[in-house]
């Protein structure tokens, strides 16, 4: 087991070769400030452009060699990762905050990708069909799309990384791997396996370091094919218009600003319970999080008190104690963008129920959950993401209303509905404007061989994870044969 202190030093991966760096970060931990994991290499644009450079020689032998190796190397980092879930479980949870189950499942998850990746790598079929000519067949294939630069945010930081890594190794693309500054040792370790489990030289590239330096190359490079990123709007926004620019493809996730609907006929506690998973878990620090309740009146009195209720129960400290079911927010700036929202909210006459600093027995993040009452559809807090621990309630007369409110944002990625009318989902089903529709269930929590995607805001570019994957790590290749006339 690696050794993760203040003193322990981590280097880039650069052609197969660990590379320190000029400057290095400290990563301290959320749930206590004095904890520090160790010291993390900052990559320069020099050391981006040598990992881009490496990619792209390794990029011939990895994508004309069998698809026997690729899934050798997928599969075998996928069964050393769920080996060693408790570990690594442990060191997320440490690094980002996550509650220790939390974290662990999030580990089991990239297993999980990591093998259903391996799988795709010999499922990655064409079409032949007869032409309209005489003597000539078509075939349809797809083929690797090239130098893959993967940018991912901190909020998963084993889960993401696994779901855009393996797809584009599985279909024979190269990597440029840029996690996010906040969490570098999960992304470090994901890396190390890959590399143990047999994946050759230069396929897999590490570069740790600032969005303004790795992440500007990455995207402006013209010998970097394709982007693919998760993070703000903001700097996706960037991300997108940089790497078009320069001829790459781009998949870019870019959060949300999801609904949950409950109606008069849900199931109340079942929503309720819905409502605490989606929009506290995970520290409410998820793109898929139910930051909007809206909620018909003739139910909103009472669901109000079953969230309360139920939100009286978690308990907020170290995520490293497995009683905690809500860690630490990740950062001082990010407490601080929460704190500012919620102050926000108050100002602005709405209700907030929570949302208070947390002391604990170390100094870390810490905030209470929040649920805002009492507001309004015109309110900050429901048109902004603030991702954390906070939702907002939005009081409609009846369905329409709750429909028309759950469509009025410039997101679109999840949506939900609870309800016992077949009549009233499958209109849900059909109108909410999301990527993803949950009907009876959290808003957040997808399943990994299934596509991942919003619309409007909240996506660019091809769907992730399942057998949609494909559709963005490959190029499509149309071939005519003629064998000419028999002899």
């Amino acid at each position: 087991m690696t050794a993760y202190g203040p003193e322990t030093t981590f280097d880039n991966l650069i052609g197969g070769r660990w590379v320190p760096a000029q400057q290095r970060r400290e990563n301290i931990s959320p749930s206590d400030t004095s904890d520090v994991l160790g010291r993390f290499a900052r990559a320069g644009a020099e050391d981006v452009e040598a990992a881009i450079a490496a990619a792209r020689a390794a990029l011939p032998d990895w994508s004309y060699g069998t698809v026997q190796r690729r899934f050798d190397v997928l599969d075998t980092a996928g069964t050393l990762v769920r080996e060693r879930a408790d570990e690594l479980g442990a060191l997320l949870a440490r690094e980002e905050g996550k509650p220790l189950a939390e974290a662990r499942a999030e580990a089991v998850r990239a297993a999980q990708l990591l093998k259903f990746f391996a799988g795709e790598a010999l499922r990655n079929t064409g079409e032949v069909v007869e032409s309209v000519r005489p003597g000539l067949t078509v075939e349809m294939t797809h083929e690797p799309v090239g130098v893959v630069g993967v940018i991912t945010p901190w909020n998963f930081p084993i889960a993401i990384p696994a779901w855009k890594i393996a797809p584009a190794l599985a279909f024979g693309n190269t990597v440029v791997f840029k996690p996010a500054e906040l969490v570098p040792a999960s992304a470090h370790a994901l890396v190390s396996i890959l590399v143990e489990a047999g994946l050759p030289a230069g396929v897999l590239n590490l570069v740790m370091g600032s969005g303004r330096v790795v992440g500007d190359v990455l995207s402006h490079s013209p010998e970097v094919d394709a982007v693919t990123f998760t993070g703000s709007a903001a700097v996706g926004a960037g991300v997108i218009a940089a790497a078009t620019a320069s001829g790459a493809k781009v998949q870019a996730e870019m959060g949300g600003k999801n609904p949950l609907v409950v109606l008069g006929d849900a199931d109340l506690p079942a929503a309720a319970d819905a409502a605490v998973n989606g929009a506290f878990f995970s520290t409410g620090q998820r793109c898929t999080a139910s930051s909007r309740l809206i909620v018909t009146a003739d139910v909103h009195d009472e669901f109000v008190d079953l969230v309360l209720e139920r939100m009286g129960r978690l308990r907020v400290g170290d995520a490293r104690d497995p009683e905690t079911t809500v860690g630490p927010v990740v950062s001082a700036e990010q407490l601080e963008q929460d704190r500012a929202y919620i102050d926000g909210a108050a100002a602005e006459g709405a209700t907030v129920h929570g949302g208070h600093r947390v002391q604990a027995d170390a100094e870390g993040y810490f905030l209470a959950p929040a649920l805002v009452t009492d507001t309004t559809e015109e309110m900050t807090i429901n048109r902004e993401e603030v991702f954390g621990p906070v939702a907002s309630v939005i009081r409609v007369a009846d369905y329409e209303e709750a429909l028309a409110v759950a469509n009025r944002t410039p997101f679109g990625l999840s949506a939900g509905i609870f309800t016992r009318s077949l009549a009233h989902a499958a209109d849900f089903r059909r109108r909410a404007q999301a990527g993803m529709v949950m009907v009876n269930a959290p808003t957040a929590g997808v399943d990994y061989h299934a596509s991942f995607g919003g619309r409007k805001g909240s996506s660019f570019g091809p769907r992730e994870q399942g057998r949609a994957a494909r559709e963005f790590f490959t190029v499509h290749k149309t071939a005519y044969i003629n064998a000419g006339a028999p002899e």
